[in-house]
């Protein structure tokens, strides 16, 4: 059967949008709509939203399903762009006509894992609860999808990486996407020095934090040199050219504990470290008016005879000394070493000028 009929209860919501409800079985929901999990295309372009099936919570919806007293009250939610015709009967009952002959014209928005899990079992006449919506286009579906589920457990990083390829959203996401697209090219990006090193949902082999990167470019954005660049046509891809030529001289200064390590091994890996470099990043951009791996270099080397990446000691202060791996990925210890590292790159730089 590829064209499913449906008697349906319509909601009167926003002006110019069907949202409405119906029962079906899971197989019926499978048939006309897709669950599109999020992925990359060969060239590195984000595709589909839904996060990787969880096996132990599929599981443990299907074990208690298969009772004989199994409930689910739950709506699946599926939204539709087109190949679906909705018709009025009177008194808010609508007919709802979906075409599946050339494709599947659905997409489940919420409700994936208990599709999932009855798509494994059978119970003749099972039905669920079915809440649709139709939009105008694939960005609309997207839009509805974080909206939907960022009051819910969600993976942040899901959420995160979807950003960059949603318009339309609150104005309290707005700044958190223009970091997300820095990451997200930084990471997918051929030649970045980033590369592939960030964690993702679509990259989970990743190792550097991407929430930790993204405060580092929304620390910039509000109080640095990103600020500067916004003023500029151009300004994203002098954000991303600044980042990448400053973690080309972090590479090329502290090789031995950025190559291979990770956050548990080097604390330059850690989400604390790379916040904190931030802000040396920030200050050699400042007072030397560093944009390029060459000129980055000279302030990193006077730094880091007094770091402690991946052995020795973290003299903080004369009341704080802590072993290498002491600092941790909290508010305050991130400013600690913040303060730390920018307070002794100004002492350093001033030391020279002094001789000269």
């Amino acid at each position: 059967m590829s064209v499913f009929r449906f008697k349906a209860i319509r909601a009167q919501q926003a002006k110019g949008h069907d949202v409405f409800s119906f029962a079906a079985t899971p197989e019926q929901v499978l048939a006309f709509s897709e669950i599109e999990r999020i992925g990359r295309t060969e060239d590195g372009h984000l595709k589909g939203f839904q996060r990787h099936q969880v096996a132990s919570h599929i599981k443990e919806i299907r074990d208690y399903l298969n009772r004989d007293d199994a409930l689910l009250p739950n709506a699946v939610i599926v939204a539709f762009i087109d190949g679906v015709r909705v018709k009025e009967l009177g008194g808010g009952i609508v007919s709802v006509e979906i075409n599946a002959k050339k494709s599947k014209p659905g997409f489940v928005v919420d409700g994936q894992q208990r599709l999932t899990a009855l798509s494994g079992i059978k119970k003749a006449g099972f039905q669920v609860f079915v809440s649709a919506l139709v939009c105008k286009d694939y960005n609309e579906l997207r839009q509805q999808f974080v909206l939907i589920n960022n009051t819910r457990p969600l993976p942040k990083t899901l959420i995160y990486e979807l950003l960059p390829n949603v318009e339309g959203l609150p104005e309290r996401f707005t700044s958190r996407k223009f970091s997300a697209r820095v990451v997200d090219r930084l990471n997918f990006q051929a030649g970045s020095s980033l590369y592939g090193e960030i964690r993702q949902h679509t990259n989970p082999r990743g190792v550097i934090s991407d929430t930790a990167m993204q405060r580092l470019v929304m620390n910039s954005t509000s109080d640095g040199a990103i600020r500067d660049f916004i003023k500029e046509d151009d300004f994203e891809e002098l954000s991303i050219s600044l980042i990448d030529e400053f973690f080309k001289a972090v590479i090329d200064v502290f090789g031995p504990e950025w190559v291979g390590m990770v956050p548990r091994t080097s604390r330059l890996r850690h989400g604390a470290g790379i916040v904190a470099m931030g802000f040396v990043m920030e200050l050699l951009y400042a007072t030397e008016g560093a944009r390029l791996k060459n000129e980055f270099i000279p302030g990193l080397r006077l730094l880091k005879p007094f770091t402690a990446w991946t052995s020795g000691t973290w003299e903080l202060s004369q009341n704080d000394v802590r072993p290498w791996n002491g600092i941790q990925n909290t508010p305050s210890d991130i400013d600690l070493l913040a303060n730390y590292l920018t307070r002794t790159m100004k002492r350093l730089l001033r030391k020279p000028r002094r001789i000269a």
